[in-house]
């Protein structure tokens, strides 16, 4: 029997537009499901458009942290969070 592709998996869903609508798509997206006012569909398309949402943070994130690396000329020091004296 052949799997019939429904409209939802045809198509890739849209890039978010920054970082933060990402996220705040993603908040809501988790709100929703755990409210348990989705039903099993709605819930299955919910956790991939999630899914998709995690990975473009998780891409944003990373090429932001290599970004920040080339701008310190790759010397990243940890922050001392030690008080100075005075």
């Amino acid at each position: 029997m052949a799997k019939t592709v429904t409209s939802t998996e045809a198509q890739p869903s849209e890039a978010p537009p920054s970082y933060e609508a990402a996220l705040a798509e993603l908040e809501q997206l988790v709100g929703r499901m755990e409210s348990g006012e989705l039903g099993l569909e709605a819930s299955l398309t919910a956790y991939r458009r999630g899914a998709e949402l995690v990975k473009y943070c998780q891409g944003m994130l990373a090429r932001v942290e290599q970004q920040v690396k080339v701008l310190e000329n790759d010397t990243l020091e940890p922050l001392d969070t030690a008080p100075a004296d005075e």
